[in-house]
């Protein structure tokens, strides 16, 4: 009988998350992922620009369909991921733990529970935030939130999963898309995140994921002028006066995580007023009688 023999393990290359598709960096480039103990674990794809500009093409198509279908149909839509993400919890437990989370477990049912929170607010949002408005004249005026459109996303580097559900669900409930930098230095949680929505119900394009060095990447994003809003949470201190010029040329809007809601699992993590960051606040007058 042959000798018994020791086996090194497959590692796997991940691949970028648009249009619902899991297309390689045209580059062709990667970079190795390592766990707390600084132990390789797998390489995933480095994004280039034209990555970036293929999720933004691929997000900016989805749009339409997206935003059009009712909160509701969105909210059953994003309830399915959580359903699938729970199937997962313990690969979602084994990567966060290789991040270096002092408490995996708990970050991943508190990620799992507020996808589940936000899905619920797809069609209440409206009716807290809409208003019709007193006028001194025979007409209806009312208020009526509507997505921004496409958001870029550049989630916290210390929370790669907890901090990136609590960032990207808001902006999708209302029927934005999204094109989401993952951590640079704990990406696995969001490309398993991303193979969870390629077998959702979510249509493809409307979540995009990349993989990279965020240097390289957030510049192009911030200046990209088919984005319209622009997530900054996870944007170093010294990089964001930069990505505040750039965003300016077409008056995009910044968001970020407030002090005190960068605590992911305290409840200021999560907000209905965090999806109005993402929204666009429209005034319709109406005639009486009409």
């Amino acid at each position: 009988m042959p000798a018994e023999r020791g086996r090194l393990s497959v590692r796997k290359t991940y691949k970028l998350y648009i249009g619902g598709d899991f297309p390689r960096s045209e580059s062709g480039r990667s970079y190795p992922a390592v766990d707390g103990d600084g132990e390789v674990v797998a390489r995933v794809a480095r994004a280039s620009r034209k990555d970036l500009r293929e999720a933004v093409r691929a997000a900016r198509s989805a749009f339409p369909g997206w935003s059009g279908k009712t909160p509701y149909n969105r909210g059953q839509v994003l309830y399915r991921v959580a359903e699938l993400m729970e199937g997962r919890r313990a690969q979602f437990v084994e990567e966060v733990r290789r991040a270096g989370a002092t408490d995996p477990e708990g970050g991943v049912d508190a990620a799992i529970d507020r996808w589940v929170w936000y899905a619920g607010w797809a069609d209440k949002i409206h009716h807290i935030l809409g208003t019709v408005n007193p006028v001194a004249a025979p007409y209806f005026n009312f208020t009526i939130p509507e997505p921004t459109g496409v958001v870029g996303i550049v989630a916290p580097p210390d929370a790669p999963l907890l901090g990136l559900v609590s960032r990207m669900a808001p902006a999708v409930i209302s029927g934005n898309c999204a094109v989401v930098l993952a951590s640079e230095r704990w990406p696995l949680p969001a490309v398993t995140l991303a193979e969870v929505l390629a077998t959702s119900d979510v249509p493809g394009g409307v979540v995009n994921i990349l993989t990279g060095l965020t240097a390289e990447l957030v510049p192009w994003l911030a200046g990209h002028m088919d984005v319209n809003a622009i997530d900054v949470t996870g944007v170093p201190e010294d990089q964001r006066p930069e990505v505040e010029r750039l965003a300016a040329e077409n008056v995009k809007r910044l968001v970020r995580a407030e002090d005190g809601e960068t605590d992911w699992l305290g409840d200021r993590a999560q907000s209905p007023y965090t999806v109005t960051s993402f929204m666009e606040m429209k005034t319709v007058w109406h005639p009486m009688g009409a």
